[in-house]
């Protein structure tokens, strides 16, 4: 159960800076330089949308214990950073890894 968790909130987090990227990158750009506003009035609440579920999947994932406090910190401010939750790929990863290590002992 842990390790689909994790996997969970490994690729929730890859979409969740994916839509900030695609946010800042494109749909404002195209705002403010052409004066095309709808990027941005679609891809605002799709963002919007990818922080709740990569907030709520952190909580999720996080109250399952094994997590030290200090890792706990910096997913949940690596959620309100740009790009915070790109950080968060490294720690996941190992994570993923410990446990899937620790099944085969």
């Amino acid at each position: 159960m842990e390790l689909a968790q994790l996997r969970r909130l490994k690729f929730v987090s890859f979409v969740e800076g994916t839509t900030l990227l695609f946010l800042l990158v494109i749909a404002v750009p195209l705002k403010h330089v052409y004066g095309w506003s709808t990027g941005v009035q679609f891809m605002g609440p799709v963002h919007g949308l990818a922080f709740c579920a990569y907030i709520w999947f952190t909580i999720q994932t996080v109250t399952g214990g094994g997590w030290c406090i200090r890792e706990i910190v910096r997913v949940m401010i690596c959620a309100f950073m740009p790009f915070g939750a790109f950080f968060n790929r490294a720690l996941l990863s190992r994570k993923i890894a410990s446990i899937r290590n620790d099944k085969k002992s």
